[in-house]
């Protein structure tokens, strides 16, 4: 009896060490997935944020069709108001 134990022991042990290491695992690649999505998706977004500051910065940019009426019309609206 105690070598059938000893047996099933040596035979069961192995496998639920392999279940458990395997479980650990995924459990650690999910993880390290779930971090890697919020990563490219705070990259993303501070991209572009990045690209709509540079294209309103050159869209409002000195010389530009925008400028010239943004300075039109703060020079009508102080001659209005003097």
């Amino acid at each position: 009896m105690g070598n059938a134990v000893k047996l099933i022991a040596w035979l069961v042990l192995p496998i639920a060490g392999l279940v458990a290491l395997g479980a650990l695992a995924i459990w650690l690649f999910q993880a390290l997935m779930g971090v890697l999505v919020y990563l490219l998706v705070g990259i993303a977004v501070a991209a572009g944020g990045a690209y709509l500051y540079q294209k309103a910065k050159r869209a409002v940019g000195p010389g530009t069709r925008t400028r010239m009426r943004l300075d039109a019309a703060a020079e009508t609206y102080r001659q209005r108001n003097h």
